[in-house]
């Protein structure tokens, strides 16, 4: 079973598996409902998807699956905005949507295999599987698939994470799909193009403060906590008697309790963490490792990887960096790597700073 998006990527691994003589069905998720006011264009894209799995020559399928997504992972996503964090729905939808109640129907419908047009590639030895980055560093997404276990993986199949994206479009253009040259998608699928803090402020009431420096100073206004994160510089709109030295400001931290958004001018050591703490780890081998190791990470998609120590405790770790990180933000994962292979990751839920703030 392949689960086609309507998108390029998905459309070349099923056509990939079908050359390859498997028995391919393809079956389009609808995961938000465009009366909740989505804008994830679903009818276009299931078209589209229908009309490459015609091309093909394989089954054709829908399934909606927007129930378990706004149980699942939408309620998460909003309730992480509302205690101030800065949640990844992405990582959270490989984990509960597509490899769960997608898998789950895969397998009571009889298939061995469920395959996505992810970037990323398996290892598969002795039971054992191992996740690993994508042949096109550009395109990697093992970023987003961190929180899979081996149950899942071992059902997994990623046809193009050999291949670079270049090749993938040369495929599609060769074999004359409808979906040669469709743009690829960005953003979160129920925000879309849209403008993320109109988006959210009809789920999550504003809440506005004030914005001040760690001195107390009010410099401005925010329109609630949730429609920031830390490191952020644009969308503020401080100005005026708050332009001080005339270097651009930056979001440092949030007092909740006070609901105030802390601001500072310039780039400082308020932005920068020595170390994190997640409190839940997934490790894709299935065990935590017993004694402290020296691996990279990542605290967010498409950063280069940085080293750090990990001790793990319990169900997550501390995660000690080699050099001071900026905007290191609760809320988002840490993903841990060693060389190729993705050894999994959690959200991180606290930093400790190179300098406390002094609010």
């Amino acid at each position: 079973m392949v689960g086609m998006s309507g998108g390029v990527d998905s459309a070349v691994a099923a056509c990939l598996l079908k050359q390859e003589g498997h028995d391919v069905v393809g079956v389009f998720m609808k995961n938000w409902e465009e009366e909740d006011d989505g804008i994830c264009t679903a009818a276009t894209d299931y078209e589209d998807a229908r009309a490459v799995c015609e091309q093909i020559g394989i089954p054709h399928y829908a399934v909606n699956f927007a129930a378990e997504y706004r149980e699942r992972v939408f309620s998460y996503f909003l309730d992480e905005y509302a205690r101030g964090r800065t949640p990844n729905p992405d990582v959270l939808c490989n984990c509960e949507i597509k490899f769960k109640a997608f898998l789950d129907l895969a397998i009571q419908s009889g298939a061995s295999l469920l395959a996505t047009g992810h970037y990323a590639r398996l290892d598969k030895q002795d039971g054992r599987v191992r996740l690993l980055r994508a042949a096109d560093a550009g395109k990697d997404q093992s970023y987003f698939l961190a929180g899979l276990t081996q149950a899942q993986l071992s059902r997994a199949l990623f046809p193009i994470g050999g291949l670079t994206k270049k090749q993938v479009r040369e495929i599609a253009a060769r074999e004359g799909l409808a979906v040669a040259a469709k743009k690829d998608s960005t953003g979160i699928c129920f925000i879309g193009e849209r403008r993320f803090k109109r988006f959210l402020m009809q789920f999550l009431p504003a809440q506005p403060g004030d914005m001040v420096t760690e001195s107390g100073r009010v410099v401005g206004k925010h329109d609630g906590l949730m429609y920031y994160t830390l490191g952020q510089r644009h969308g503020l709109g401080i100005g005026g008697s708050a332009k001080g030295t005339g270097e651009s400001w930056f979001v440092i931290g949030k007092d909740l309790p006070r609901n105030l958004l802390i601001v500072q001018q310039g780039e400082g050591d308020a932005l920068y963490s020595l170390s994190l703490t997640a409190e839940k780890i997934n490790w894709i081998s299935g065990q935590a490792p017993a004694t402290p190791f020296a691996c990279t990470a990542k605290f967010r998609y498409r950063q280069p990887d940085q080293g750090v120590r990990v001790i793990p405790s319990g169900a997550g770790a501390e995660i000690i960096f080699d050099q001071p990180q900026r905007a290191v933000t609760p809320g988002q994962w840490v993903v841990l790597y060693d060389g190729e292979e993705c050894l999994g990751g959690g959200p991180i839920d606290g930093t400790v700073s190179v300098r406390p703030l002094r609010l």
